[in-house]
């Protein structure tokens, strides 16, 4: 009777201890738990995702270009993130059709090809893509001067070209490529930032206005021009990509800014980081991917 009665006080005290705990909301966890896996990465696109402006400031003589310290070995150091693979190339253009294309670096279109096994497996993929094919070169070389006609007409016939759907349905065509390459991930699109403060006024060198403030103008409206086709070519893919737009990180961070965040070294004009983001700037386009992506739901449980 004795030993009855013992295991009842240590039954009921257990008991007591139980209900003690949820309500103070102590709960066990299994032993076994674990942590989701890392999200899997494939990087995809032109000189922004290849790292330029983060390391070597001048292109090598080779096909396809990566400078390390780039926005995606940044998402890469996150302990969330694996890289899979980064295929991306400075000068990139969406394929061989482009008016662009250099007949030496990868297209975007031949990344995907050889980028098969890695996409298969990804969660996420990220791309830019678009600058080129839109003309960026010739706004540059047109704009990054004092000649004001020159770079009014060559940002004019770019922003016609972008409206009339042809950069639209190329973008559209590549995403919706990177979507059946790799089903289950999610697709993300990077804009690109504005190059210019026209609130700092002329950009002027040893008394010389080299990049006035109405080209300044110019150049952004290029640019808000060409995010807009991106955005709209996600809209349009039907796939799981989405647009992310870095303009608003990258305000008060132009390139004639204080604190600038895109490199640009006139005395350099043919520099090949002239005009990408430095270090600060991949930085920032790292914290605008992973904020606007769920790494714990896109991890395969």
């Amino acid at each position: 009777m004795a030993t009855h009665r013992a295991r009842r006080r240590n039954l009921a005290f257990a008991g007591g201890l139980a209900a003690l705990a949820l309500t103070l909301g102590f709960t066990a966890s299994p032993a076994t738990a674990a942590p989701p896996p890392p999200v899997t990465y494939v990087a995809l696109g032109d000189s922004y995702t290849a790292g330029t402006g983060a390391g070597d400031l001048s292109r090598p003589p080779v096909a396809c270009w990566q400078s390390p310290g780039g926005y995606v070995d940044l998402v890469d150091a996150s302990p969330k993130v694996t890289l899979v693979a980064n295929l991306a190339c400075h000068g990139s253009v969406l394929s061989q059709n482009s008016p662009f294309y250099d007949f030496v670096t990868p297209t975007v279109g031949e990344q995907i090809f050889a980028g098969q096994q890695a996409l298969a497996g990804a969660d996420l993929v990220s791309i830019t893509a678009g600058a080129v094919d839109a003309g960026s070169g010739l706004a540059l070389q047109a704009c990054a001067t004092p000649d004001t006609q020159r770079c009014t007409d060559t940002v004019t016939a770019i922003i016609q070209n972008l409206q009339s759907g042809t950069l639209q349905t190329a973008l559209a065509t590549t995403y919706q490529a990177i979507q059946s390459s790799a089903p289950d991930a999610v697709i993300a699109v990077l804009g690109y930032p504005r190059l210019f403060d026209p609130s700092q006024g002329d950009i002027v060198i040893n008394g010389i206005t080299i990049v006035p403030v109405q080209n300044q103008i110019l150049v952004n409206q290029a640019i808000d021009a060409l995010n807009a086709t991106i955005a709209a070519a996600v809209e349009s893919s039907g796939t799981n990509a989405v647009f992310i737009d870095v303009t608003k990180r990258f305000l008060g961070h132009a390139v004639n800014s204080d604190n600038p965040w895109i490199v640009l070294d006139l005395t350099q004009p043919l520099l090949d980081a002239n005009f990408h983001p430095n270090d600060a700037g991949h930085q920032a386009y790292a914290s605008a991917l992973l904020s606007s992506v769920k790494l714990t739901q896109l991890a395969k449980k």
